[in-house]
């Protein structure tokens, strides 16, 4: 005992040792507890993707390069001006973009429309730092032949260089790859339907090697012939991939090959090719007249319409129709623009009858996919011509998808 220390201060002395022995143990304790946790929790990288954004976003060109030959198809490389990260998408989804008004058909002789848009699918896999759309120039419109090629398409190839800005809304649509693997997957796409169908490519390779996809891709002829290089390297390196390349109207100088031959991709072919006993699910996108051939024959082929997914390039007359078009007639408002017209029931929707009469509204998708033409009910009624995938608010409607079952009042 320590000289001039009493029993009980050693005692004392004691239980505060033990005591101090015991606050270090459990302290160390907790640290290497929480050490642990920390090592076997999955850790969240630093350019975690940030939530879709809900209006407008800035973005910067980076790069533009065109994909095939003949240079009608350009992808267009772009990163978020404020350097966030980019929330991820699903492989096959769309982005709607914003550009300034150019030569309108509805206005003529030189008139400029507004600001337009339009939706162009995304054709690469998801990627926190950039995006990459590849838009195909558009040719004049049908009901307009003397007008300038697509305003939107003939902006970016002709105008829109690395490092301009442009204005982007977040991915959405309801066209995507299942992520489940467990099924045969089968892509048909016609010419610049290719885009979303080469960004499920890319993701399933990336995150599902084995997986067992088809694609069927029809176009003119080789000089149109998209990401030739990527897609016969994926073939390649893929033995579950099979890729079938038809040239419709075949230049002379193209031959056939190992995935290309001459034709057109039609149901035969499907039933040709696709091995029997084995159920596939179908993703189908490209121009009007494939769509139309494709689909019906799926349906008669006895594919359930749950395993036929569909994306149309312009308006969607493939989705199940809710109604026929009102036959009217109904006076028709559009408040904004000052016109009032009489609806007879001769257009497929509101949108096409404003654009007929040269009243311009924005719009995009055109098959109830993107909400770029939701306008106000200030008074009347409409009917859905088909569902649309857009949620759309209490007392508006999507012009591209509706018609009207009185008298409109629209703010338009």
């Amino acid at each position: 005992m320590p000289v001039g220390m009493t029993t009980l201060q050693l005692l004392f002395l004691i239980v505060f040792v033990l005591l101090l022995q015991l606050i270090c143990g459990i302290g160390v304790s907790v640290w290497r507890w929480r050490n642990s946790l920390s090592a076997d929790a999955p850790s969240t990288p630093a350019n975690a993707s940030s939530p879709a954004w809900p209006y407008w976003r800035n973005f910067r060109i980076t790069r533009r390069a065109f994909e095939d030959d003949a240079r009608t198809q350009c992808s267009f490389y772009f990163e978020p001006v404020d350097g966030a990260p980019l929330p991820p998408f699903k492989p096959g989804q769309f982005l709607t973009f914003s550009a300034p008004g150019g030569p309108s058909p509805l206005i003529g002789d030189g008139g400029l429309s507004g600001p337009i848009t339009r939706c162009y699918s995304l054709s690469s896999r998801p990627d926190p730092a950039n995006y990459r759309v590849t838009i195909k120039r558009a040719a004049a419109p049908a009901a307009f032949p003397n007008a300038p090629p697509g305003i939107c398409s003939s902006y970016f190839h002709d105008r829109v260089q690395v490092g301009d800005i442009i204005k982007v809304k977040a991915p959405a649509g309801q066209f995507f790859l299942d992520a489940d693997p467990s099924r045969a997957t089968v892509l048909v796409a016609g010419g610049i339907g290719i885009t979303p169908m080469l960004s499920m490519l890319l993701w399933a390779f990336a995150e599902q090697p084995d997986r067992t996809l088809h694609l069927f891709y029809g176009v003119q002829n080789g000089a149109v012939y998209a990401f030739r290089t990527t897609l016969e390297e994926l073939a390649q390196s893929h033995p579950n991939f099979r890729l079938h390349v038809l040239y419709d109207t075949p230049s002379p100088s193209d031959g056939e090959g190992l995935h290309v031959s001459v034709g057109r991709v039609d149901i035969d072919l499907l039933k040709r090719t696709l091995p029997d006993g084995v159920a596939h699910t179908f993703y189908v996108c490209g121009p009007p007249a494939m769509m139309e051939s494709i689909v019906p024959a799926l349906r008669a082929w006895g594919i359930p319409t749950s395993d036929i997914r569909t994306e149309a390039f312009g308006p969607a007359s493939l989705r199940p129709s809710v109604s026929a078009p009102e036959a009217g007639p109904f006076d028709v408002r559009f408040r904004r623009a000052g016109r009032s017209i009489i609806w007879n029931g001769q257009d497929a929707s509101l949108l096409d009858f404003a654009e007929r009469n040269g009243v311009e509204v924005d719009s995009g998708c055109r098959s109830g996919s993107c909400g770029t033409c939701e306008a106000n009910i200030v008074s009347g009624s409409v009917r859905e011509t088909q569902k649309p995938d857009y949620e759309v608010r209490d007392g508006h409607c999507l012009l591209c998808v509706s018609v009207p079952t009185s008298a409109l009042v629209l703010e338009a």
